[in-house]
């Protein structure tokens, strides 16, 4: 975005400010150069606005690393808010930012400690053992957190992560299946869950996994990767002596998913392939 800070006043620069909070956009880079040039010695003036300017600028110079613009505006904050969790939570994210964790881990414990419902100081303690490398004890902490906020996705698909990530898929898979219960209609958890089934093998889980790509694919018939899960699961069991009652079943239904697979062509309902095979959604 091209702005002339020669020929904004200090009133456009505040109402541009307002338009990037309401839109949710950080525009870090321009909010810094407008402070500078135009704003910091006109806050003052900006009237019930300017603490939340004074936060806008601290969230925008951490992401520049302009460390002393963050620095300044926090202790204007804490002049006026001496003790506020707010401000608590800028001087954690600057020790963050400095890689100073220990300090940021000091200031996230206090906030803890002053209101044990809040859970983003939790979260980022997690990140900060993640950022240190230490994931087996971001695990642990994070498992801990999730036994206080249950209702987390969030953490739910974060820790999904971090169990693949050390080859845990059981356990990555049981995280997955809590998300799908907060969003039983996302075709994308049911495809990350046949996928995490697919790579832990064996007829049991290519059954469950040709099930939720099943019903990924039935959530959105213009789902190809699902598509293409059911063809891979049922040519994988279709070789399994285990499932030789239902062979044919699955040949009909691995034909189908080629031919839909060949020609890009998702519209056919998918209970019309099935046949008799009964299609299950956990």
């Amino acid at each position: 975005m091209s702005l002339d800070y020669e020929k904004m006043s200090w009133t456009d620069v505040r109402d541009q400010f307002r338009t990037w909070r309401e839109e949710t956009g950080r525009h870090s880079e321009e909010v810094v150069q407008l402070w500078v040039a135009v704003l910091e010695d006109k806050v003052h003036k900006t009237g019930n606005e300017r603490h939340l300017i004074l936060e806008q600028v601290i969230i925008a110079a951490l992401d520049t690393a302009r460390f002393d613009i963050a620095t300044e505006c926090t202790k204007q904050l804490a002049l006026e808010f001496p003790g506020s969790l707010r401000v608590m939570k800028f001087k954690a994210m600057r020790y963050e930012a400095l890689e100073q964790y220990d300090e940021a881990d000091e200031v996230l414990d206090a906030i803890i400690a002053k209101d044990e419902t809040n859970a983003a100081p939790r979260k980022r303690k997690i990140a900060i053992l993640k950022a240190r490398g230490r994931r087996l004890e971001a695990i642990k902490e994070l498992n801990e957190y999730l036994k206080k906020f249950m209702s987390d996705q969030e953490a739910w698909h974060e820790l999904c992560n971090m169990y693949l990530a050390e080859g845990e898929f059981g356990k990555a898979a049981f995280c997955m299946e809590e998300v799908l219960l907060h969003n039983p209609h996302s075709h994308l958890i049911h495809q990350r869950l046949a996928e995490i089934r697919y790579t832990m093998g064996g007829v049991e889980n290519m059954e469950s996994a040709r099930t939720y790509y099943s019903q990924a694919l039935k959530l959105n018939p213009h789902n190809l990767r699902a598509l293409y899960g059911i063809y891979l699961c049922c040519n994988h069991l279709d070789n399994s002596r285990a499932v030789s009652s239902k062979r044919k079943e699955l040949q009909k239904l691995s034909q189908w998913a080629l031919e839909q697979l060949l020609s890009k062509q998702t519209i056919v309902p998918l209970e019309a392939a099935f046949g008799n095979l009964e299609i299950k959604s956990n």
